[in-house]
């Protein structure tokens, strides 16, 4: 006999944006061993700035080899550390989150808990702010690993607040509400509002109009607000990335409570492109909530060798600069790249400034406006075209058609090779799809992956 959890499906593992990477898994693309393989276009991951981290890692060998002035800090680093985290990282964290921010914000080391990635942090958050079968409102579409990380263990519920593509999926107060009032049909408790700032999968980073909205409705609520800000550091043009922060310290003298219902998660995961580093956070004024997040964290450590060598890299304030900058530039150039490529095949992407993907318009590939035919297109990109992307209803956008395509996790080659394919594919399939008839076979999808990579 095994527990419920071990036997019930609710991991979330058969959503399509997970079958899409287990079909790339089976066939990834190489461009020389496996050329026609599958492009992983649906991973969120930055690897176009590697370099300059590998070349700071070869001019400051001591902090790879735990070496401080040359002296081994091996066995300091080796022994056991309590679950607070090395004072030294913590400090350099938050001077790295306030340059991110313009210095605008100033962050205070004791108010952050680290915590294994920003998946930990965000069901930690889960746990200190909500009972099982309480809920938080989502506005969606939203990152579809949200409905593991959030509800599988702490049994809490989400509440999708769907935002429309007619005002480019922003959030509006009317919106909220009417999530608000959907839960309290349903008979669910709501405790807060989780949203993603910048937004993955949109690209776009929030207003200060939908920033007081959100402020606004928590006080009216009495309620929190997680704001993931993973991304804010990729913010690559204009607007600027406001955080909810800026906007709760210059509201502090109407309502000071609410500063101890807001709550940031970050990660270097992103922004530095080390998601296999675990690196992930909590900041929060409330006492409370960093008191039981830290004794919760210990199930999740970020180990002391990692702890140390990041606090050395992310102190050289000139690599820091350096990398921001290069980085934003380099993420600006692939996604002008993608966006050149999608608009000479015909299809448009949401106007965005920031993270590691586009949130891309194909309702008119569809051979009607449903769900059904949004499947059937993803399959046949990812198995006639060899892309793996992430159709929008993964992402509980209220709307068929969109579909986020992730670009900063390959090389301009593979993104060209890419975009080759998606032009080849609309080019030769112009009258199918005219008349919108769908395709139905798999034996039409490798045909087409044959025509496609031929």
């Amino acid at each position: 006999m095994l527990s419920r959890k071990a036997s019930e499906d609710s991991h979330g593992q058969d959503s399509s944006y997970f079958l899409g990477w287990q079909e790339y898994e089976k066939n990834p693309y190489h461009p020389i061993h496996n050329p026609s393989g599958i492009i992983q276009m649906g991973l969120a991951e930055n690897q176009l700035s590697f370099d300059i981290i590998e070349s700071w890692l070869e001019r400051n060998s001591d902090a790879m080899e735990m070496k401080n002035d040359g002296i081994s800090v091996f066995r300091e680093l080796a022994l056991f550390q309590d679950y607070h985290g090395l004072p030294a990282f913590k400090n350099e964290l938050v001077e790295f989150m306030a340059k991110i921010r313009g210095n605008r914000i100033k962050f205070d080391s004791k108010n952050l808990v680290l915590t294994a990635g920003a998946t930990s942090a965000n069901e930690i958050l889960m746990f200190c702010l909500a009972n099982p079968g309480e809920a938080f409102i989502l506005p969606t579409p939203y990152y579809p690993g949200f409905d593991r990380d959030l509800k599988w263990r702490t049994g809490v519920e989400i509440v999708p607040m769907h935002c429309s593509s007619s005002n480019g999926f922003r959030i509006t107060s009317s919106a909220l509400e009417e999530a608000y009032q959907q839960a309290k049909n349903l008979n669910l408790n709501v405790k807060g509002v989780l949203v993603t700032n910048p937004s993955n999968p949109l690209g776009t980073t929030m207003s200060k109009i939908e920033l007081n909205h959100l402020v606004n409705f928590a006080i009216d609520k009495n309620i929190h607000i997680i704001s993931d800000e993973i991304y804010s550091g990729t913010v690559f043009d204009s607007p600027k990335f406001v955080s909810i922060m800026e906007v709760i310290n210059e509201r502090s003298f109407e309502n000071d409570e609410i500063s101890k219902r807001v709550h940031i998660v970050y990660s270097l995961s992103k922004d530095l492109g080390v998601p296999g580093f675990r690196v992930g956070m909590i900041y929060s004024n409330n006492e409370k909530v960093v008191s039981t997040a830290t004794k919760m964290s210990s199930f999740g450590l970020i180990s002391s060798q990692t702890q140390y060598l990041l606090a050395k890299l992310l102190g050289d304030e000139k690599f820091t600069f350096k990398y921001m900058e290069e980085n934003k530039t380099r993420l600006k150039k692939q996604k002008e790249t993608i966006v050149s490529g999608l608009r000479n095949a015909g299809i448009r992407c949401l106007k965005s400034n920031a993270g590691l993907f586009c949130w891309v318009d194909m309702k008119h590939l569809l051979s009607s406006a449903t769900f059904e035919a949004e499947k059937e297109l993803w399959k046949m990109i990812l198995y006639g075209v060899g892309l793996n992307i992430s159709p929008g209803s993964s992402c509980h956008c209220s709307e068929p058609g969109w579909f986020r395509i992730c670009f900063a996790n390959m090389s301009q080659e593979t993104l060209k090779v890419a975009m080759r394919r998606i032009k080849i594919f609309i080019d030769s399939n112009s009258r199918m799809l005219s008349i919108k008839q769908p395709f139905v076979t798999n034996a039409n999808y490798y045909r087409t992956r044959k025509e496609i990579i031929n």
